[in-house]
């Protein structure tokens, strides 16, 4: 990896002027990147019927979009941990806005997942694991906030992009849409990244003056990394419910594309929040302790979906979910930083989100699939918080192992 040196390192170094500014650049990339996570879920009603399929051959999509952001992830972040940031993100937003128009031209369902997985998907990639790991090595006494707010971007994303799109929509249709999003991509990622080719500051690597400490644990690398994958493949196998089926649910209740993309916006803008909140939060208490907080919570909203279907209350429950769940996922990668070598950032960060997404994909085919079965969303949200319970019992064998290191050293 690329490091400054020299007079640069003071006023380009970890906690620096400089690095607020990269953050900043980072979260704006991450916002307009991440509409590649967030399009393909406003469609689905459109693909559904312009394709004639069932709803879970219509989430096939969506699938392979994270499958291949699960990977891009991985591949993406041993990249940038061997060549920096900037020239694996380039050809990331590349790959982004070819996909987009790619996919506006398919003519067939398999056609356009596969446009959605290796273009799209891996294309996004870049502004979320990988972005994540980069801006971590420039932030010590703030990591919490910076990783939590880098990781916004995708909220954000989730925030802005489901509005712009029905309203493309509702006027030149989906392909159009799509069309679109590739080339405002090109036009406004590709300069956004060419702003971050600086490489991380020296400080960075583990042993350097300045440098955080790894933290003590009681378990290897390997078993840390295990619990994490499958705390973080549980969590998101929950949390896809409401995020891939907010629209198609609403729809089935009447209330109409633009009502569950309302939802969707709502849910994810209080996410933004949750997620800022929770960077605040890890850098005072932890983030072991603040990835339970939030999981927790996260159980609980599910839990409100169920007996609470009218259009108000509905509302309110995404608001409440959002704000639960906001935070877990950016905790995984705080985590990674705080208890393994900086070196290994990017790959082990990577490996972690490629679970969590891992989690959305396979939960969003599998609540489609539930749906088509029972004709309902309710047995689908049951089966949200049993795997939320799954994610909660890796979670306390995480704090209950960095506990117990704890005390051995008091």
């Amino acid at each position: 990896m690329t490091t400054i040196s020299g007079n640069a390192a003071s006023s380009a170094g970890i906690d620096s002027g400089y690095a607020w500014t990269r953050l900043g650049i980072s979260l704006l990339l991450a916002t307009i990147g991440g509409v590649g996570m967030w399009a393909v879920v406003v469609v689905l009603p459109a693909i559904q019927a312009e394709f004639g399929i069932d709803r879970a051959a219509a989430s096939m999509p969506y699938t392979a979009t994270m499958v291949g952001f699960a990977a891009g992830n991985v591949l993406v972040g041993r990249a940038i941990d061997r060549m920096g940031y900037w020239i694996p993100a380039l050809a990331s937003a590349a790959a982004l806005a070819a996909g987009f128009l790619l996919a506006s031209l398919t003519n067939s369902i398999l056609g356009f997942a596969l446009v959605q997985g290796v273009l799209i998907g891996v294309g996004t990639s870049a502004i979320f694991g990988p972005l994540i790991a980069d801006i971590s090595h420039w932030f010590n006494r703030r990591r919490g906030v910076a990783v939590t707010a880098a990781a916004s971007g995708s909220y954000l994303a989730g925030a802005v992009w489901p509005i712009v799109i029905p309203y493309i929509m509702r006027g030149e249709g989906w392909r159009f849409a799509y069309a679109a999003i590739g080339v405002f991509c090109l036009a406004t990622m590709v300069p956004l990244v060419l702003m971050l080719r600086r490489g991380a500051p020296q400080q960075a690597t583990s042993g350097s003056p300045g440098s955080r400490p790894v933290q003590p644990i009681s378990l290897s690398p390997s078993a840390l990394q295990t619990l994490l994958v499958v705390a973080g493949f549980g969590c998101c196998m929950a949390m896809s419910m409401p995020q891939v089926h907010i629209v198609a649910y609403c729809m089935d209740l009447g209330y109409g594309v633009a009502r569950g993309a309302d939802m969707l916006s709502i849910m994810l803008a209080a996410g933004v929040v949750s997620r800022i909140g929770s960077g605040f939060l890890a850098d005072r208490i932890g983030a072991v302790k603040t990835l339970l907080i939030g999981s927790a919570l996260q159980c609980l909203s599910l839990l409100f979906y169920i007996p609470f279907d009218g259009l108000a209350s509905l509302y309110v429950v995404s608001l409440v979910f959002g704000l639960s769940q906001g935070g877990i996922v950016p905790c995984y990668a705080i985590i990674v930083r705080d208890y393994m070598p900086a070196k290994e950032a990017g790959q082990r960060v990577g490996i972690v989100m490629m679970a969590t997404i891992f989690g959305m994909a396979v939960g969003g085919w599998m609540s489609g699939w539930i749906y088509d079965l029972t004709g309902s969303y309710a047995a689908a949200f049951l089966n949200g918080i049993a795997w939320n319970l799954v994610n909660l019992t890796a979670v306390l064998l995480l704090m209950w192992k960095a506990r117990r290191n704890a005390e051995s050293l008091a």
